[in-house]
């Protein structure tokens, strides 16, 4: 179920009226054992799917009023964690070009970073609750397109969702590749790769993980440069073989053009494109929206100081968003560890707390085999059996979550 928190203010208490004394069209009227305490959020929970009431006592008798939910849309927790990179990093441009020696599994079996204890930690002391784990398209498939999946390599990957999964979080399974591979755009190369060949990798994943509820399915990140009414085709198709690979209830991710920036997502056609994407049974029913924002000059996420809040860009998303019956999820944002991205990074999480109806949550980036040097590092540090966070994410991140 999903918590909405309306702007219509309530002057009764638990009265679900509005300040003429009516309840509001479209509003809930409030149960009589309802009874408002001062300073204390009270949630009271409907049919799931069909509507849900939020209820907050502000210490002055007002409260907020709900609006019914329309039923094609996920009901959830929020979602808030970080990235566990390292499986991504040999294909970390935006070409779709891969280098097989750049992968680095975030793995301390593998002698790399111990990204499962980094795991384990953000679920065990900060809370958190879903984490993505990017990789190649390439790596999944020993760099043969359109193979089946490399037992090796998906073994290797595996483990890394399998203890994502062991935390009791949801676990984001993306596709890193720009919607590319070997610099030739899927649908759009002229038969070089081919839905098809998309599809083909996602049946196999979505086979792989059908039985996991926790397992969400990301298509693609950050799509790029292309022609975003072909794209949605697509994504259709991925969304099609996922739900054809008995993965027929988990979220589906659904990414735009112009790496799916929350700020251009309405007017580069991306929401137009991918509202047509349905699962085979025409519904929408978990097809959420995914976007990426960061906050440095350029939304580039290249630098260690950011220039802005991103309200006015998520804000005019969440109008589109409520205005169709969707929500999205905000999958990459973050900042350095500094005074500038304190700021402007916790007030638009905290702005995101405050319309939870349309927006899941947010993935910061990036931990796992990241240094801790990282521009944009979350990567925790580990000294005598103690994590110790970033500055980012115990202040914004997970800060704004707990």
């Amino acid at each position: 179920m999903a918590i909405t928190k309306a702007t219509d203010r309530l002057n009764g208490p638990c009265g679900g009226r509005d300040p003429m004394g009516n309840v509001p069209e479209g509003g809930v009227h409030l149960p009589p054992l309802c009874v408002p305490t001062p300073n204390q959020a009270t949630f009271f929970y409907a049919i799931p799917h069909l509507v849900s009431i939020f209820a907050l006592s502000l210490g002055s008798g007002e409260y907020f009023w709900a609006r019914p939910v329309p039923k094609n849309i996920l009901h959830s927790q929020d979602l808030t964690a970080v990235h566990i990179s390292g499986f991504d990093f040999g294909c970390g441009n935006t070409n779709g070009a891969y280098t097989a020696s750049g992968v680095t599994p975030p793995l301390a079996s593998r002698g790399n970073a111990d990204g499962v204890g980094q795991m384990q930690h953000f679920a065990r002391d900060d809370g958190l609750n879903v984490f993505r784990l990017p990789v190649c398209w390439q790596y999944l498939v020993n760099n043969q397109l359109g193979a089946t999946l490399d037992a090796t390599n998906v073994g290797v990957y595996d483990q890394l969702v399998s203890a994502c999964l062991e935390t009791g979080a949801y676990c984001v399974i993306d596709i890193h590749n720009y919607a590319r591979w070997g610099y030739q755009i899927i649908g759009q190369s002229g038969g070089a790769v081919t839905n098809d060949h998309f599809a083909s990798v996602w049946y196999q994943m979505a086979a792989k993980y059908q039985s996991q509820a926790k397992v969400i399915f990301g298509v693609m990140n950050e799509p790029h440069d292309l022609d975003v009414n072909a794209w949605g085709i697509t994504v259709q198709y991925a969304v099609t073989s996922i739900r054809n690979a008995g993965a027929t209830s988990q979220m589906i991710l659904l990414p735009g053009t112009g790496y799916t920036a929350a700020g251009s997502f309405v007017s580069s056609g991306s929401a137009a494109a991918l509202s047509a994407v349905t699962n085979p049974d025409g519904s929408h029913t978990n097809l959420i929206f995914d976007v990426h924002q960061y906050l440095d000059a350029d939304f580039s996420g290249t630098s260690t100081e950011c220039t802005s809040d991103g309200i006015a860009n998520l804000n005019n998303l969440a109008t589109y968003l409520r205005d169709n019956g969707r929500q999205a999820f905000l999958t990459e944002t973050g900042g350095g560890s500094s005074n500038s991205c304190y700021a402007n990074l916790c007030a638009g999480l905290d702005w995101m707390n405050y319309h939870a109806d349309v927006y899941l949550g947010w993935i910061g980036w990036a931990a796992g085999a990241f240094p801790t040097d990282y521009v944009l590092s979350e990567t925790p540090t580990y000294a005598n059996g103690v994590w110790t966070d970033t500055g980012i994410v115990s202040s914004c991140v997970a800060g704004k979550f707990k």
